[in-house]
């Protein structure tokens, strides 16, 4: 390929935890880690790695939806036996322009309410303590893009987990990084975190009062709200991008 028509511009520089997901993809690729093998606990790979823990619990996020590891529960993870080609697929559907955010939340309106639904019916206490430590994060990373989106992903993921279907856990997964991107755009919004936080309070509430209808709604308000914020804000964007031409 000539230089030519090679792309221009900076190369990305890429995040934290994207460096550690790459660095245990690696370590599984090679075989230094095998299926079955448990992945050391978070704190040591904090030490070990001299990175923050919410770096080291997205990546392994990351990695799980990768389908390369599986959670053991109570926070342990160990090397799977199989992956999750979903991720892959659609990142590059997206990455190629078939798709958008309109058509990520079509996905998750008809995913994540009737899972909320269910998840009221079939949650366990571990699942409970999941949700409420995922909004535990988002509120003690408010001021930070990267610990408050963690929070937020991980939250939605334990709704999923919590009914018990793993068809539905991977489909959740294969979407994490295309959601991370549209957490972003809602994070910036003045408010707009809070406003989250308080509406998953009520969708927990729903799930822990066992009211499958009740958090049926309270996600569905959610995922509008989030929707139309994203829009509202994308309009204000094009907006000035418009006026400064």
């Amino acid at each position: 390929m000539n230089a030519s028509n090679a792309s221009s511009g900076p190369i990305e520089r890429r995040k934290v935890y994207e460096l550690v997901a790459n660095r245990l993809v690696e370590d599984i690729v090679a075989g230094r880690l095998k299926p079955g093998d448990q992945i050391p606990a978070e704190r040591q790979l904090a030490q070990t790695l001299a990175v923050g823990r919410s770096s080291i619990r997205e990546a392994l996020r990351m990695v799980e939806s990768r389908g390369l590891i599986a959670s053991a529960g109570n926070g342990a993870f160990v090397v799977a036996n199989y992956g999750n080609p979903l991720n892959t697929s659609l990142a590059l559907l997206m990455e190629m322009g078939h798709g958008d955010l309109r058509q990520l939340f079509e996905v998750r309106k008809v995913l994540e309410v009737e899972m909320a639904a269910l998840a009221a019916e079939r949650r366990s206490e571990e699942d409970v303590e999941r949700m409420r430590g995922a909004i535990r994060a988002m509120d003690e990373g408010l001021a930070s893009p990267e610990r408050y989106i963690v929070g937020d992903l991980d939250f939605h993921q334990a709704i999923v987990a919590a009914t018990g279907n793993r068809i539905a856990r991977s489909m959740m997964h294969a979407i994490r990084d295309v959601m991370r991107r549209a957490l972003l755009s809602i994070y910036q919004i003045p408010g707009s975190p809070e406003r989250s936080m308080e509406q998953h309070r009520q969708i927990l509430a729903a799930i822990v009062a066992g009211r499958p209808e009740d958090a049926r709604a309270r996600m569905r308000e959610h995922l509008l709200r989030v929707e139309g914020e994203i829009e509202s804000n994308q309009r204000l964007v094009d907006g000035e991008r418009l006026g400064d031409g």
